[in-house]
Parts: C-alpha cells; sequence; structure tokens
C-alpha cells in the first residue's frame, strides 16, 4: 500500500513540472528557429534579403531571399509596414489568439483545479479505506467472514455447553427451517451473547460462522458511530441491505453496548449522533419493514447499560449467558489449547484445572501460553507440571521482582506479616486451604499468601467472610505482637489494595448491601455519592438518613474489631508456630499450603532439613538466631 501512494505522488509530481515547462510560455513552444534581433532584420530589409513576413502583435516571422526562416521582435514602429512595403516584401498579418486553440486553452486554465480535485478525492479514499469512494462514509464497515481463513468450528470452543446448544439451535434453524417452521416455531430474530470479559462471547460467534454455511457479517459496535451527523444511522440501513441480499445470513456485532446504551442518559437531548444510530438499529431489528433471513448476534459484558428496548423479545429474542466455566469446563478448555503445545505425559489436567478456579477462557489461554513460553526459555523440550505452576502463580499473583533489593529487616518484618497471614488462615475453621506463602516481590506487593478453594462457590456464608476479614488482620496484627504498636508498617495500610482497606470493604459490603447484621436487618442501604454534571461535582440526594448512617459505622467497626481481635487471639495463643513459618519464609522464601501444614502439624521441614528445627529448650525460640527478642503481649 505505501508503494502504491509513493508511485501515485510520483505521477502527479512530474505530471504537474512537465506541464508547467511545457504551457509557462506557450510562444516559445510555436516559435521558430533562427531567432534574429531588430536591428538585423532592419539590414536585411534594407539590402532586399527579406521576401516574406508573417506579424503577429509584435512578434515577426520571415524567410530570407536564400530560403532560411527567422523570427525576431518587433518593437511599436510605426513606419515598419511602409519599409517593408518599399522593398517589395510579402506582408501578412493575423491576430494573437487565432494562434491559441480554444479547447487547449480551457484545459490549460482548469488543469490546477482539476489536480486539486483529484488529490482530495485520493485522500478521501485513504480515509474511507477506499470503501464507496470520497462519499462512502455512510457505507456499512461490516466483513464477510472467509470460511477457509482461520475456521473456527464448535469443537474449538468449550467450558459453555448450554451456551453453545442455545446458538447450535439458530445454526441448525439455518440450514433445516422446516424442521421448526412445520411446528409453527420462528426464526429467531436476533441472540445476545452476555458474560464477563474473557468467557469466549467472541470465539463463540466465530464458531457459528465456521458451521453456519451461510454468509456472515461482522462488525464492532464503535464502527457505526462517527464525527459526522447521521453516518451511523446511514450505516445501519447500509448493514441490513446487504444482509438482504445475502439472505439467509448472520450479523455479528461486537461490543454492542457502544452504540445500544439507554436513551436520555446523555445532554444530547435525544438527538445526539449515538440515539439516532441506536434509533436506526431498533427499526430494522423490528419495525414496519421487517428483515426475514437476517439474524442479529452481539456480545457484551455491560447488559446493564443496555437500552430496554432493545432487549425485548422480537429484537433480541435469546440471551445467552456465556459465564466462567466450571472445573470440568475449564478442563476441556485447556484439553483445547494444549493440542498446540509438546507437553508431559504426567501433567494432569484435572489437577491444574482444580487449582485455576474463577478462571475464564482468556485466562487459561494465557496460562498454557505462559507455560510454553517459560518451557522454552529454560531450554525444554516439552512443557511440565512444574512450568504450568510456575505459570500459574505468575498469572495469578505476578511475575517475581527477584532483583528487587530488601534490607534484612525488611525481610524479616515481611516473613513475619506473611506468616500472619497464613497461620490465621490455616486456623479459621470453613476458610480456603492456603495455596501458598512468599516473601519474594510479585507485582505491586513485598510478598502474598494465596488461598485456593477446594471448589468452586458461587455464595459466600457469614462465618467465611468474617473468617476473611480476621485473615485480613493477620499481617498487622503478626507485626504487632512482635515488633511492638511502634514498629508496624504500613505493609497492611499502605495502598488501595491493602488489607485493611479490603477488611473495611468487606465488612461495609455485609453490613449495607448484604444485610448481615442484626441491628440493621435485611435492608440494602445506599450511600451518598456525587455526580459530574456539565464539568461540576453535583451531590445526589443523601439515601440515608443521619441516625441510620451512624448505625452504619457503628456495626462496621463492630464487624472489623471482631476480625482484628479473632487473629490476634490466634497469634498471641501461637506465637511459636508463627516464628516457625516466618523463618521458613526466611530461609525458603516460598513455601505451600502442605509445607506450611507439615511444619505446624509434625514439625516437619521443606525437604527433610533439620537445621531450621527448634528445640523446646532454646528459650529465644527461633528469633535467638535473628538478633531479636520474642515480645510477650498480654
Amino acid at each position: 500500500m505505501n508503494m502504491k501512494n509513493l508511485a501515485m505522488w510520483a505521477v502527479i509530481v512530474f505530471l504537474t513540472i512537465g506541464l508547467y515547462n511545457m504551457f509557462k510560455n506557450p510562444q516559445a513552444s510555436m516559435g521558430a528557429n533562427n531567432a534574429i534581433i531588430f536591428s538585423e532584420f532592419l539590414t536585411e530589409v534594407e539590402n532586399g534579403g527579406v521576401v516574406k513576413v508573417e506579424i503577429q502583435g509584435n512578434n515577426i516571422k520571415g524567410v530570407f531571399s536564400n530560403g532560411d526562416s527567422f523570427s525576431t521582435y518587433s518593437p511599436n514602429d510605426p513606419n515598419l509596414i511602409e519599409k517593408l512595403s518599399s522593398k517589395g516584401v510579402s506582408i501578412s498579418a493575423a491576430p494573437i489568439e487565432d494562434k491559441m486553440p480554444s479547447l487547449f486553452g480551457i484545459l490549460l486554465s482548469w488543469f490546477p483545479m482539476l489536480l486539486l480535485i483529484a488529490v482530495w478525492i485520493f485522500f478521501m479514499r485513504q480515509m474511507q479505506g477506499g470503501k464507496g469512494g470520497a462519499m462512502g462514509f455512510g457505507k456499512s464497515k461490516a466483513k464477510m467472514m472467509n470460511e477457509l481463513k482461520g475456521k473456527v468450528t464448535f469443537n474449538d470452543v468449550a467450558g459453555v455447553e448450554e451456551a453453545k446448544e442455545e446458538v447450535v439451535e439458530v445454526v441448525e434453524f439455518l440450514k433445516d427451517p422446516k424442521k421448526f417452521s412445520k411446528l409453527g416455531g420462528k426464526i429467531p430474530r436476533g441472540c445476545l451473547l452476555v458474560g464477563p470479559p474473557g468467557t469466549g462471547k467472541t470465539l463463540l460467534a466465530r464458531a457459528i460462522a465456521g458451521e453456519a454455511g451461510v454468509p456472515f457479517f461482522t462488525i464492532s459496535g464503535s464502527d457505526f458511530v462517527e464525527m459526522f451527523v447521521g453516518v451511523g444511522a446511514s450505516r445501519v440501513r447500509d448493514m441490513f441491505e446487504q444482509g438482504k441480499k445475502h439472505s439467509p445470513c448472520i450479523i455479528f456485532i461486537d461490543e454492542i453496548d457502544a452504540v445500544g446504551r439507554s436513551r436520555g442518559a446523555g445532554l444530547g437531548g435525544g438527538n445526539d449522533e449515538r440515539e439516532q444510530t441506536l434509533n436506526q438499529l431498533l427499526v430494522e431489528m423490528d419495525g414496519f419493514d421487517t428483515n426475514e433471513g437476517v439474524i442479529i448476534i452481539a456480545a457484551t459484558n455491560r447488559p446493564d447499560v443496555l437500552d430496554p428496548a432493545l432487549l425485548r423479545p422480537g429484537r433480541f429474542d435469546r440471551q445467552v449467558v456465556v459465564s466462567n466455566p466450571d472445573i470440568i469446563g475449564r478442563e476441556k478448555i485447556l484439553k483445547v489449547h494444549v493440542k498446540k503445545i509438546k507437553m508431559a505425559p504426567d501433567v494432569n489436567l484435572r489437577t491444574i484445572a482444580r487449582g485455576t478456579p474463577g478462571f475464564s477462557g482468556a485466562d487459561l489461554a494465557n496460562l498454557v501460553n505462559e507455560s510454553a513460553l517459560l518451557a522454552a526459555r529454560k531450554n525444554k523440550r516439552i512443557v511440565t507440571l512444574d512450568e504450568f505452576e510456575e505459570a500459574k502463580d505468575k498469572v495469578m499473583m505476578g511475575a517475581e521482582r527477584r532483583s528487587m533489593v530488601m534490607t534484612e529487616d525488611e525481610k524479616k518484618l515481611t516473613a513475619y506479616h506473611e506468616g500472619g497471614h497464613a497461620l490465621v488462615s490455616f486456623n479459621m475453621e470453613g476458610y480456603d486451604p492456603i495455596h501458598k506463602a512468599t516473601i519474594i516481590p510479585r507485582g505491586r506487593a513485598l510478598g502474598m499468601v494465596m488461598n485456593l478453594p477446594e471448589r468452586d462457590k458461587h455464595g459466600y456464608s457469614i462465618k467465611f467472610l468474617k473468617a476473611r476479614m480476621a485473615v485480613c488482620f493477620g499481617g498487622r496484627v503478626a507485626e504487632e505482637v512482635i515488633f511492638g504498636k511502634d514498629n508496624i508498617s504500613t505493609g497492611a495500610g499502605g495502598g488501595a489494595g491493602s488489607d485493611i482497606n479490603q477488611a473495611t470493604q468487606l465488612a461495609r459490603a455485609m453490613v449495607t448491601k448484604y444485610g448481615m447484621t442484626e441491628e440493621l436487618g435485611p435492608v440494602e442501604y445506599g450511600e451518598n455519592e456525587e455526580e459530574v454534571f456539565l464539568g461540576r461535582s453535583v451531590a445526589r440526594t443523601q439515601s440515608v438518613s443521619e441516625a441510620v448512617a451512624q448505625k452504619i459505622d457503628k456495626e462496621i467497626r463492630k464487624l472489623v474489631d471482631e476480625g482484628y481481635n479473632k487473629a490476634k487471639e490466634i497469634l498471641t495463643t501461637k506465637v511459636d508456630d508463627l516464628h516457625k513459618i516466618a523463618k521458613a519464609l526466611l530461609v525458603y522464601e516460598t513455601l505451600t499450603g502442605e509445607e506450611i501444614d507439615n511444619l505446624i502439624n509434625k514439625n516437619i521441614y521443606p525437604s527433610n532439613k533439620e537445621d531450621l528445627k527448634v528445640e523446646d529448650d532454646d528459650k529465644d525460640s527461633a528469633l535467638s538466631s535473628m538478633g531479636l527478642k520474642p515480645k510477650i503481649v498480654h
């Protein structure tokens, strides 16, 4: 494409230069050879050497007596004609205009304007992608899928079996409509795929294209809206016109929330470009002029912002939920993605699926890809379980930052902080088991304790949420127990994702959203928020009274204090276990949940090394080797 543009510009430049040189002096191009000065011309006339002249304005062309031609320029000499006549010279005269072709002159005068028009058309075609010419703004940008290029089928889609059944029925309807129509069924107008990001909505649409065997057009919701008024509505009309020509067909609109947001929410009074585009889409999907045989499939992860008129039956007859997969779905998704890599035979995909709760299809694809990259980095020929585990930790907790320099005091404080989280988590009944504890900086954290549920969870009890708050305070309380209140670090409350922030937000949700307190009961309470209008912050009407707000704050503080006290109770009574975990973290940096269990319950250290074992008669316990003295908190 760049070579084509360069050649176009080269032709324009050379053409301009050539025409300029050709027409900058039209008289010179029509002139004759042997130009002489006017005094020499007069001398030849006096000597009788000129037999014929042709006068055109001040330009003179003639023939000498020897047959040679000449040309010259004459000033305004009133006696010139008399001199030529007295010497018997044949004289002819003509006006200047007669020598200039009229059509040629018109083309010459219009050439600059024609050149500018040609350049303007060229640039407009470039901005429009060459589609529809310079005035093709209103043409649809929907592209017809090529089935031969990167074809995806339902065999490539796993983990969303219910959603796949819904769209398989649409494909079967297109292939054999009589099977459904003989019972009075009608082909659905639209199918809306709803789900979190990365769950496979677009992949499912590509599979429909590969299986349907009918024309499949794809377009993004943002492709409809332009800076020019009316362009979006025109593109909607053109898109459905293309669909009618290829009926029956499927049109896939990705991220439809870009154009389908609820009307009346903006400042345009219902006349802005986006709302006009939505109105046209509503009419085309189910208006007076129905589009039979054109099925709309759309995808969004924001169904809450879509206009109600767009969601009603007759437009989107089906709303297919594409949710995150369960353990069986995750295993099937992993089987699809590991086909492209060389995997060790001892890798159990069910084990990996069990350790990745909440992962979407995109997360699992990234997990497989990261494990393959790690194996290649280590110059391995196959991907082993170690690479999968390392890739899982990288995806869930962030990449390790081993190059980060930490002092010994910072390492000790981090070890006890993470040890506190781990010990409280280990002793809270009903809480998720520990997957891994580490003091290696990952992402933005200096250390981390990761818990994984034993099975997929779809709801949480009050007991579990209270245990979660106690675990959040485990790190802060451990610092307080070991180093004293004056040495508490910002690790517990230094960032937006900090322990104190998490505990407070969780307690607020339990009080105001989930109705988990007896004092306020099962009632949802809003919060005082602000909204922006015309660039200015305007406070909303207060949703709760001052008395209720005070009760909310009191209940939140009550839940937070309960979690803090529970963490303090565990860590003060089991301080020796805290020393064991912290000392092991300082040596090994990372401990698995099984290793922590063996350390606490069986006094078995990782790799069976006894050099860290704490003897019962050692008064200073594990801290004696660190130069620290245990602090007893009453």
